[in-house]
């Protein structure tokens, strides 16, 4: 049976299928819903929140009016209910004036919002039967009501059309229902603990594979450079430095020494909350490298960053007759050539850049080390060129790969997510550091909350004001954007201070110098989006505002709090936003892995764990958006029995296969490729 034969598709509606990605009935049915409308429990408009979703059992109160505006229209129509009453419109569907006028009593269900302080609703369904609804993505062409008639269809020929995956043991030793049942649960469920028992089951599949995926890579790894050294090196390096290192950077650096020394290539990843000392231990690793007698590349996310990280360690190699420089895409031609000729002849040896690294013309001397930094924002294909770079000539050995994370994850949870990786976790922060101050500022104050920052920058301090979008074309919700709010800043509340501005698509130089400007005092205030997230180090900013708080996650809030705290002084963080549970979690701590292990509970481990490809039907909905972190250890626990158990070996070679289908998916977060 194929699409094509399905009742109610036709030619365009094939097509539409297609261009979403649905080339097959098995396709159709891993297409699982993406949310569901539960109309079994009515409430009372009373009782209503603002931004929440309810089914409320009306009284039309009046006739439904319609209005055009050229070709578009609104139907609008008041309601009643014993507590109250509430406004409805429906917008481009003139025909639901007629609909409503020929009801007395109707059942809707949507989301309400406040306007002029009335409730009302916006495109609610017209619900006629009780139940749990299916919310599909959205597929222009093809109706809702077409798509689940559609899946309705192919749900009779589930268990032809969608073998079983997992080895039987799996399931019965971990309580999970079949595929082809879970299918059903997802697409027709009763209630909502049938869609629960469906996630859960693909949930845990997706979960099994990744970590099966994961240990497969693990034993992939290449010879490496044996470097020479001895056991006082670390020690020495320390002496060098002009601060006295935390336990955990010692205790780290050791670990990354023991690793270069051995003829298998490294492959760790250190991770550390903001301001913990990764880029001394970086430093570390790196000057052991030239000790040895071989060159490394630290490759960093932006040219920010790549800058930042040489200004900070050219002062050290200098003082240590180490040679060091810096490699970014947009140099001057001359520049450029002399940059390529002392990473070929080897008087660079460490060499900080932007992907201009793993260019063609990149031609490196004697490679021993790579480093990333930000691992998260680069994908195997970069890494591998990179690694690839210190191959050339020396047989099949590779290059130690060291990959540095500012995002702190639980140590457990880490060991799941990048079981391919050695991980050292920096969990100290240097003695002194004064924990910055958060507190979540609704918009009732915001004229006092300017009253602080003119204190603050009356007081000789510096503040960074973060907003979600660049400009006001981009605006939606009233949200803030960079661009006009630096203009009414400028004009009004700080007219009488320096406010600069700068954002992701600024010219590198007007980047560059706006930066420079904040850096060096010159700008009271700095506007900026998040561009300013990573790589930017001003000691005297004190004050730290976020504008629409609420549409960032934990872990960015974190990252964007850590750009102020670096001096003596105290800092603040102010969220403008409406309290809610992931804010407040923020306000009371300054421990990234206690905010991590927050943020993980609050949203479950989601979109961690890959993406489905283009049309293809790997598992239901592509990433795993539902699943508790309990249930990501127990698939892990499950593939770790797998593995280890002779008498689980055929299910193992089953699921090992599947996994090796997933590898495609797993780009970011599998190391070597």
């Amino acid at each position: 049976m194929e699409l094509a034969s399905l009742h109610g598709i036709g030619k365009n509606r094939l097509q539409a299928l297609h261009a979403a990605g649905i080339d097959s009935l098995r396709d159709l049915l891993y297409a699982v819903p993406t949310k569901y409308r539960d109309t079994t429990a009515q409430s009372l408009i009373a009782d209503a929140a603002e931004g929440e979703r309810y089914t409320f059992l009306l009284v039309r109160e009046g006739e439904a009016k319609l209005a055009r505006f050229g070709q578009r229209s609104r139907v609008t129509c008041t309601f009643t209910d014993e507590s109250g009453r509430i406004t409805a419109c429906w917008f481009n569907q003139p025909w639901m004036r007629e609909n409503l006028n020929k009801l007395q009593r109707i059942r809707l269900n949507g989301a309400v919002t406040v306007h002029s302080g009335k409730k009302q609703l916006v495109n609610p369904t017209v619900e006629k039967e009780l139940g749990i609804r299916p919310v599909y993505r959205p597929i222009e062409g093809l109706p809702h009501k077409t798509h689940e008639d559609i899946v309705s269809q192919a749900l009779a020929y589930v268990e032809q059309l969608c073998p079983e995956t997992l080895p039987p043991g799996v399931m019965e030793r971990h309580e999970l229902c079949s595929g082809a049942e879970a299918l059903r649960l997802l697409h027709k469920p009763t209630s909502m603990a049938d869609v629960e028992r469906g996630q859960r089951r693909f949930a845990f599949e997706q979960m099994l594979l990744y970590q099966a995926a994961v240990l497969g890579v693990k034993d992939m790894r290449r010879h490496g450079y044996a470097f020479p050294l001895q056991d006082g090196d670390t020690a020495l390096f320390w002496q060098k430095m002009p601060f006295t290192p935390t336990g955990a950077q010692r205790r780290t650096l050791r670990e990354i020494a023991q690793d270069l020394a051995s003829p298998v290539a490294m492959v760790r990843m250190v991770q550390g909350d903001v301001g913990c000392g990764k880029t001394a231990v970086a430093l570390g690793a790196m000057y052991l490298c030239a000790k040895a007698g071989y060159q490394s590349a630290l490759m960093a996310p932006t040219e920010i960053l790549a800058r930042q990280h040489y200004e900070s360690l050219k002062g050290f190699c200098e003082q240590n007759g180490i040679g060091c420089g810096l490699l970014l895409g947009g140099m001057p031609a001359r520049q450029r050539r002399e940059a390529l000729s002392a990473i070929a002849d080897g008087s660079w040896q460490i060499v900080i850049g932007t992907h201009a690294l793993i260019g063609e013309t990149v031609t490196f001397a004697r490679l021993g080390l790579c480093i990333t930094d930000e691992q998260h924002r680069f994908g195997v294909a970069q890494r591998t060129a990179l690694l690839n770079k210190g191959v050339q000539g020396e047989g099949s050995r590779a290059p130690h790969l060291l990959v540095m994370s500012a995002t702190p994850i639980p140590r457990t949870l880490a060991l799941i997510m990048f079981g391919d990786l050695d991980i050292s976790i920096i969990d100290e922060l240097p003695p002194g550091r004064k924990p910055v101050t958060t507190r979540i500022v609704a918009e009732d104050k915001r004229q006092g909350m300017y009253g602080f920052l003119r204190s603050e920058l009356d007081a000789g301090r510096q503040a960074y004001i973060v907003c979600p979008l660049v400009s006001e074309s981009e605006a939606a919700d009233k949200l803030k954007a960079a661009k006009p709010y630096a203009e009414s800043l400028q004009g009004g509340e700080l007219k009488n201070y320096r406010v600069g501005l700068t954002y992701g698509a600024q010219p590198a130089a007007e980047k560059q110098e706006t930066l420079r400007a904040f850096a060096a005092g010159e700008l009271h205030a700095l506007v900026a989006t998040t561009v300013i997230e990573v790589g930017v180090n001003v000691p005297n900013a004190s004050l730290m505002i976020i504008e629409d708080a609420d549409r960032y996650g934990l872990a960015q809030l974190h990252q964007l709090r850590g750009r102020v705290g670096r001096g003596e002084q105290q800092s603040w963080c102010f969220l403008m936003a409406k309290p809610n549970e992931r804010l407040r979690a923020l306000s009371r701590s300054n421990d990234g892995f206690e905010i991590a292990r927050t943020d993980l509970e609050l949203r479950g481990p989601g979109e961690l764990l890959g993406t489905r490809q283009h049309g293809e039907a790997l598992l239901p909905g592509g990433t795993v958006a539902f699943g508790s972190m309990q249930l990501l250890y127990e698939a892990a626990e499950c593939a770790r029995e797998l593995e280890s158990s002779p008498e689980l070996a055929d299910e193992w070679l089953r699921v090992s296969q599947s996994a090796r289908s997933l590898m495609g998916t797993l780009e970011k977060h599998i190391s070597i490729s």
